[in-house]
């Protein structure tokens, strides 16, 4: 008491708070006044109610879906490809013209450049490359134009311009042991067994027409293209009547282009292997072949030429299968404003076009998207029921659960008004933060239908037990809602190192916890005496004060 009066005598202290508490009463009283007239006018109130179910629904439908926010992990990664047969002299120059760009164009966000060549995410060979970007600390690259996702797309730009192969840069996905890129990851299936040449033309015809959709870039196929191969056929019908067997053959190939390991033997005290390899002059153009013998069952040499035929022809380097099916794989990313949902669903339309036999399954973070927006309605549908029975349970009623399930939407529309103006899709924390809310929308419920139950035990009529509640309860809603909201508005605002996935959730339980307190304020008590209205058992009497009145039901 001393403090206070210390306080109050140094004239900052009681003016503050009593103008604090004056203009709290006057919103407490105008809104007591508010929800006393929405006794009268229940039509009006209903009107209002549906209109925000109505524009919920809306925005959330019109919500693009998405798995996991791109998240700035401060590094990129490039990948190069050239065409098949490519020198791995051309592949190092394409190298260097990329890592050019980051070095010398880049400065701002670059912090270092490490380049592979000879491999790629797409496969192995002479013309695949790759290279990792490190960018600088967060703490430097602080506006828009010097995230991850505005380098890649500057580089994107600049690699336009090389014309001796291609090479994307992209950003490694949120989750990194789900992919190697962010975007969508493909899967074109020959479920059909229609054959490699056919499953290559489908490729084909499916990267032509994602070229010339806009809400698509950087589609391309993690794959190799089909390179030269040197084919030998084996007649076994005149290798037969040379006396000469399938098992010598076979050890003529693998030691002249590959080597057998013959014996050990022993060099100043050290044990050595020896390997039997044909020379290089004689296994370095196709025609070599004919320069080899093998031994026939007699013991004498037999020319290859004797016995087989030579030819070119194009194949894959790698037999590729997803799921046991012949496949290759396609990447590609959204276009800028686009999210990855939309640009799934832009793919699958393209499929349908591909010639009979030709299939598709999504995997990576795609499958995971996929799997996780069918998964939503029965989450929802759980969260409802578990509220439903969880209030039920607390009132030892089945009427009053209807208040609260009733004050859902109010919670989520502003979740979801909240999201629409960040331009967020509708992913993983943005159904987090929509079970949130629900939680928060039924603890504001709760704090007054609680309030309400007890006065009526004490003998107060519903109406006016439930303006008491109105009128005592409001500081509390506010201080508790308030408290929460403060607590995560920090991930919405927060910048740097995870802030995609902290910004998603953040806005979407700030939006609805504003939502679910100051519009649910105005409805739950409205509802609560609609509801009692409708479902009190006729016949009761009144109760009396002093007395426990028969529960409302």
């Amino acid at each position: 008491m001393e403090q206070e009066k210390e306080r109050c005598e140094s004239g900052w202290y009681c003016p503050f708070f009593r103008w604090f508490n004056k203009g709290f009463d006057f919103c407490r009283t105008k809104y007591e006044g508010i929800v006393g007239r929405s006794f009268d006018r229940p039509v009006r109130y209903l009107v209002v109610y549906g209109t925000i179910v109505a524009a919920m629904v809306f925005f959330f439908m019109r919500l693009p879906t998405a798995f996991l926010p791109d998240e700035d992990q401060g590094f990129i990664i490039c990948q190069v490809q050239l065409p098949a047969g490519a020198t791995q002299e051309r592949t190092i120059k394409v190298i260097q013209q990329v890592q050019k760009h980051f070095l010398e164009d880049e400065t701002k966000t670059v912090d270092g450049v490490i380049t592979l060549a000879g491999f790629s995410f797409a496969g192995r060979g002479q013309n695949m490359g790759l290279a990792f970007v490190k960018l600088k600390d967060f703490k430097l690259r602080k506006s828009r134009d010097l995230k991850a996702p505005a380098v890649a797309a500057r580089a994107m730009k600049a690699f336009s311009h090389i014309r001796d192969g291609l090479a994307f840069a992209f950003s490694p996905p949120a989750v990194l042991e789900l992919g190697v890129a962010n975007g969508f990851d493909f899967q074109l299936q020959d479920r059909g067994g229609l054959g490699h040449a056919k499953l290559m033309e489908a490729r084909n015809q499916l990267l032509g027409m994602a070229m010339k959709n806009p809400k698509l870039i950087a589609v391309r196929p993690n794959g190799q293209d089909d390179s030269p191969q040197f084919k030998l056929d084996i007649d076994d019908v005149r290798a037969g009547a040379h006396g000469v067997s399938l098992a010598a053959i076979n050890s003529v190939l693998s030691t002249a282009w590959g080597s057998t390991y013959v014996n050990d033997f022993i060099q100043n005290g050290r044990v050595k292997k020896v390997y039997l390899q044909a020379e290089p002059k004689s296994r370095m153009l196709p025609e070599d072949i004919n320069t080899w013998y093998v031994s026939n069952n007699s013991g004498q040499m037999v020319p290859f030429s004797a016995f087989s035929t030579a030819r070119w022809q194009y194949g894959s380097p790698r037999l590729e299968r997803y799921n046991g099916i012949p496949s290759v794989e396609i990447m590609g990313q959204a276009a800028p404003g686009i999210s990855t949902g939309e640009a799934m669903a832009e793919m699958e339309k393209m499929a349908t076009e591909l010639p009979t036999g030709m299939g598709y399954e999504w995997t990576g973070l795609s499958y995971e998207e996929q799997h996780a927006g069918a998964q939503a309605p029965a989450l929802y549908a759980i969260s409802l029921l578990v509220v439903f029975l969880s209030v039920a349970a607390l009132y030892e009623s089945w009427t009053i659960p209807f208040v609260n399930l009733l004050m859902l939407p109010l919670g989520l529309v502003g979740a979801v008004m909240a999201v629409t103006l960040r331009v967020l899709p509708n992913d993983v924390y943005l159904q987090i933060g929509l079970l949130t809310t629900v939680g928060l929308s039924t603890k504001n419920a709760i704090l007054i239908i609680q309030f309400i139950k007890e006065q009526m035990r004490q003998g107060h009529e519903l109406v006016d037990a439930t303006l008491m509640a109105v009128k005592i309860r409001l500081r509390p809603v506010i201080m508790t809602s308030l408290a929460f909201f403060f607590g995560t508005l920090p991930l919405a605002l927060t910048r740097g190192a995870g802030a995609a996935a902290q910004n998603a959730i953040g806005t979407a339980v700030t939006g609805g916890l504003l939502s679910a307190t100051f519009i649910d304020l105005l409805f739950i008590p409205f509802f609560f005496v609609l509801v009692s209205r409708l479902f009190i058992k006729k016949g009761v009497p009144a109760p009396v004060v002093g007395t426990v009145p028969p529960e409302v039901h």
